[in-house]
């Protein structure tokens, strides 16, 4: 099927980003390394929530699925390469609350009809800025969504505030500590330096265990 342009789809889902201006968002830098360990961490404080969380790919929401399987947390992927009645049972599952965690892709995402969405979870920040959007919007503004931001991801969260006209709060986990990054050499460091594009922000960081009932 072919993909709308991004004009359409802008201005189709000028709603959606009114909408996300309304809902809860929470951003947590986090070098890639250490996202799974941050995952971990967010899924085990939330353990009475609906989750839907959200990756680039096929293969990362299978991985993603086995590691919560092999920490006992009722969870299941599903994306493009299940048909569509596979991921419409994981659906009706989920809005029965027989999954607590549910994985997939933007594809799939926007295909599904999810109820009782607690909380949003993307794991990866999307290359097409609408597409965040439409991740929010699945919170019917109830909820929080939170990101996953890398420094590698630091442009693209930019220009989703910019489409906003605001900011999204930072906020520290709970219970989660930073690895080391790995080490690297002088030359390797200084070239690195010269990409990232550091966030610079005036507001004091909050650091958050589990969020408030919804």
């Amino acid at each position: 099927m072919a993909q709308p342009t991004y004009k359409s789809i802008k201005k189709k889902y000028y709603d959606i980003i009114s909408v996300a201006t309304r809902t809860k968002q929470v951003v947590h830098l986090v070098a890639q390394h250490d996202k799974i360990a941050m995952f971990d961490t967010i899924v085990k404080n939330n353990a009475d929530k609906q989750i839907v969380v959200i990756t680039k790919s096929k293969r990362k929401a299978d991985e993603l699925s086995s590691y919560l399987a092999s920490q006992n947390v009722n969870a299941k992927a599903t994306h493009g390469n299940h048909r569509t009645s596979e991921q419409e049972a994981v659906a009706a599952s989920f809005n029965k609350s027989e999954i607590d965690v549910l994985i997939t892709t933007d594809t799939i995402l926007q295909t599904l009809n999810l109820a009782n969405v607690a909380m949003i979870l993307s794991y990866d920040i999307p290359s097409q800025l609408e597409n965040y959007f439409v991740r929010v919007g699945h919170l019917k503004e109830m909820g929080v969504s939170i990101a996953f931001v890398s420094p590698e991801d630091q442009g693209q969260l930019s220009s989703i505030e910019l489409l906003m006209k605001q900011e999204i709060p930072q906020e520290e986990v709970e219970d989660f500590t930073a690895t080391r990054p790995p080490r690297m050499d002088k030359a390797a460091r200084s070239d690195k330096d010269k990409k990232k594009k550091s966030r610079h922000r005036k507001e004091k960081v909050k650091r958050v265990g589990k969020p408030k009932e919804i």
